[in-house]
């Protein structure tokens, strides 16, 4: 479908956790919110949006969780490389059940499971009209998914990263602990520095400072959010320079 004068963003890259896909049961998979996450994202590409998604491993395993586990924090997190992998192919399963055509690309080898990331082959499929789910992180160790975000939206060209989360924007506190929490609109790179706000960690955050990248922290849990923070409705907390 053509895109509308009235969509505000015609590239994302959509950041997601790994935990999100769990649901309730924080570990694993859940059917139920594969389905809810390929609809929320056909409800956008069906606008004529690109979309590249970055999604993390925190359902099957964490890296920083390596201490718990007396693993070495860099294979550990090389396990958790591995999980984003397992979760970018569920996604695409999802997708295509929705008759949404998507790739999976990865910074890591991974034989003949899925395709090796570059940014021309990335940039290539979204103008083909694919969805590009975007698996093993930076490639590296000591890197989150975050910052593996930042780092794809910008090789890719995007017009801004949007962090899906369960709440509903950035706050001066933990809103699921604080009740009277205060929810920010807007944001400058550093402000969120400076008042060490958990929007994403200072790598991330400096890595879209740099590049002038808006970052968009949103309810990704509530339907319809997606697409209202596409055609540029004031959902969530928009961190800018």
């Amino acid at each position: 479908m053509g895109l509308s004068r009235e969509i505000k963003f015609k590239r994302i890259l959509l950041k997601l956790s790994g935990e999100s896909l769990a649901g309730d049961a924080k570990i694993g998979i859940s059917v139920s919110h594969l389905k809810y996450f390929s609809q929320e994202v056909k409800s956008v590409f069906d606008l004529g949006v690109q979309v590249a998604i970055v999604i993390g491993g925190g359902n099957i395993f964490r890296g920083i969780s390596s201490d718990d586990f007396n693993i070495a924090r860099d294979e550990a997190d090389k396990m958790g490389m591995l999980a984003t992998v397992i979760n970018a192919l569920a996604l695409k399963s999802a997708f295509e059940k929705e008759n949404l055509p998507a790739r999976v690309l990865s910074s890591i080898p991974v034989g003949t499971f899925v395709e090796p990331f570059s940014n021309e082959s990335a940039i290539q499929h979204l103008n083909a009209g694919r969805i590009v789910i975007l698996a093993g992180g930076t490639g590296n160790p000591y890197f989150t998914t975050d910052t593996a975000g930042v780092l794809r939206a910008i090789e890719i060209d995007a017009e801004a990263i949007l962090k899906g989360t369960r709440v509903d924007g950035v706050y001066n506190a933990d809103p699921e602990k604080f009740e009277d929490a205060i929810l920010f609109d807007h944001l400058t790179y550093m402000e969120v520095v400076q008042r060490k706000l958990k929007v994403m960690d200072i790598t991330a955050i400096t890595l879209a400072m740099e590049n002038q990248l808006p970052i968009i922290v949103f309810n990704f849990n509530k339907s319809g959010n997606l697409k209202k923070v596409v055609m540029g409705e004031p959902v969530g907390t928009k961190v800018q320079g």
